[in-house]
């Protein structure tokens, strides 16, 4: 079952294994940008570089069933972005 969490700011959203199913992106100004990390602590992984968003606009991560994350899931945006994380 899937889980969501609504940012308008970086935030670590899972701590531990899980599974990236997607991002809708509700509100974007001001040259915005969002990058993934697989991090809880230390060295970050990218999941998926730096990428502009579009309002209103659901970005689907990975193959239909989602992107594997090993230590957490940090999402990191810049500029104005309002975006309703998916996740497992």
């Amino acid at each position: 079952m899937a889980n969501y969490t609504y940012i308008t700011a970086s935030k670590q959203i899972k701590v531990g294994q899980g599974k990236l199913k997607g991002i809708f992106v509700s509100a974007a100004s001001a040259t915005p940008t969002i990058t993934i990390y697989d991090v809880q602590s230390g060295t970050a992984t990218t999941m998926f570089g730096v990428f502009t968003p579009v309002a209103a606009t659901y970005y689907p991560m990975g193959n239909y069933d989602g992107s594997f994350f090993n230590q957490g899931l940090n999402v990191v945006i810049s500029g104005t972005v309002a975006a309703t994380v998916i996740y497992e």
